[in-house]
């Protein structure tokens, strides 16, 4: 894309400064539009060392109210952020509906940059890239303005800038060692942003290559070429989403209706005898996690009153609280429902060698949120694939992934409803939305049969807990937990 490039020509003096003040006006008269379409613009700005990002930036932002904006300069990734997923800073740093964040610096530099310096091979860089097309993919699909600007300059444009800046001892410190290596390495880095750009270059977030050897041109470029794409997506705000068929590979499951729950109990002398004898077992293994690094995310949905919570008491009970953490998720804060539903999950992930339980998970997008009309249909519909592909990029970061369905029956669920209304120290346990839900009981469990038909992958499936002896669902809980802790640590 860049050995290639053939830019438009610069306008006359006078013209640029008329068409940028008309640029600056629009873009200040979009940021009202922007709050009030709730639209989430995200600007990504990548180019060459000293070709002017900063400074296009600083530019660029003088037309946006400081209230509506947040400014990010992503560095190389710290020992800490290196213990997550590749794209979760990425993630974290997605703006509220209605704003802007703007990236000095993202996803291409860091994988260029590792390119450059054979840090990465091939197959790691290919896996970043479906990473990053899918990340960006979903972003536009669920709302949001990506807008991806390459601050291009020639390499002997380059190289008078450096020197001009290693010239003012106040300037220096601007010239860093990535920058002389570009240069002196000019072609091979050509080859490989052009090569990057072509592999992320999409029709919902294309790839703008700004030609930079005039900063007044340079801040032209960007302003139209912005204010354009927000008039864009602006008309664009109500269409619906083509749905993508799923590409995973899925595991046959059983309908809820299907599954035996007479016969699953236990004695209470076998039980704490196995609960003692796999709480060990467990505290053991969670020790070579830490050692070896592996994360570890465990996901619990269910009925009401099914037994998550002692489910769960009975896993942590084995683990060292140092390296746990559970997350019980209600509904989402009006920060966090201004993002991409995913977003509040990306930002509790674990760092490697922990572990993350949640008591109820991203999959309240396929039940709670389709069945109580809080998002379109459209949105569920694509969120089965969604999921996968978190799940998956998950799976290829080296996470063991264990979700488990609790399942009762109504009157079970029925009968522990009313001991906890009529028992005072359960009371709190009880709300009017459990009630209301259960008069849903039958739409909910159609879209649970239809959530673990399309989301039980081979790397993420879903275990079924029969839990009217919620003693036999806490040891089947436990083996699984074990199993799959095993499979990895050998």
């Amino acid at each position: 894309m860049l050995k290639n490039i053939v830019f438009t020509e610069k306008p006359e003096e006078e013209a640029l400064k008329e068409r940028l003040k008309s640029a600056r006006e629009k873009l200040f008269s979009q940021q009202m539009q922007i709050k009030e379409h709730k639209l989430p613009v995200l600007v990504l700005v990548e180019g060459w060392g000293t070709a002017g990002k900063g400074s296009a930036i600083g530019q660029m932002i003088q037309n946006i109210d400081p209230r509506f904006f947040k400014v990010a300069t992503m560095d190389q990734p710290t020992e800490e952020e290196s213990r997550k997923p590749f794209l979760c800073r990425y993630f974290t740093k997605l703006p509220e509906a209605g704003k802007f964040m703007l990236l000095d610096s993202g996803w291409m530099d860091e994988v260029t940059r590792k390119c450059l310096h054979g840090e990465m091979d091939k197959k790691t860089y290919e896996q970043r890239i479906g990473s990053i097309r899918r990340f960006e993919r979903q972003l536009t699909d669920n709302g949001y303005l990506v807008m991806k600007f390459f601050f291009h300059i020639s390499e002997k444009e380059q190289k008078k800038r450096i020197a001009a800046l290693k010239k003012d001892i106040d300037t220096s410190w601007r010239v860093s060692e990535n920058d002389r290596w570009q240069n002196k390495h000019y072609k091979k880095c050509e080859e490989v942003f052009g090569q990057y750009m072509e592999d992320t270059n999409a029709p919902s977030a294309p790839w703008y290559i700004i030609d930079s050897k005039s900063k007044k041109w340079a801040e032209l470029q960007i302003l139209e070429t912005l204010t354009q794409g927000i008039e864009i997506a602006m008309q664009n705000r109500n269409m619906a989403v083509p749905l993508l068929q799923n590409v995973f590979p899925l595991q046959k499951m059983p309908k809820l209706s299907e599954i035996p729950l007479d016969d699953k109990f236990m004695e209470e002398e076998e039980y704490k005898e196995e609960l003692d004898r796999l709480q060990k077992h467990l505290g053991e293994l969670h020790n070579r996690l830490y050692r070896k690094r592996v994360p570890v995310i465990i996901a619990y949905e269910g009925w009401d009153a099914a037994g998550k919570g002692g489910n769960i008491k009975r896993i942590t009970g084995a683990l060292d609280p140092r390296g746990y953490e559970v997350h019980p998720i209600a509904s989402p804060e009006p920060h966090e429902k201004a993002r991409h539903y995913l977003w509040r999950f990306w930002t509790r992930l674990p760092k490697t060698g922990h572990v993350a339980i949640f008591d109820r998970t991203w999959y309240g997008r396929v039940m709670v949120e389709r069945l109580e009309g809080f998002c379109s249909e459209n949105d569920w519909k694509r969120a089965y694939n969604e999921i996968n592909e978190f799940e998956k990029e998950l799976h290829d970061w080296g996470a063991v992934i264990i979700k488990f369905w609790v399942q009762i029956d109504k009157d079970t669920q029925l009968a522990r409803f009313n001991d906890r209304q009529n028992t005072p120290g359960k009371q709190w346990k009880i709300t009017e939305e459990d009630w209301r839900n259960r008069e849903k009981w039958d739409e909910y469990e159609v879209a649970v049969d239809e959530m673990i038909q399309k989301t039980s992958t081979t790397y993420a499936p879903w275990y079924i807990l029969e839990s009217v002896d919620k003693k036999y669902a806490r040891i089947k809980a436990l083996k699984i937990v074990i199993e799959e802790l095993e499979k990895v640590l050998g």
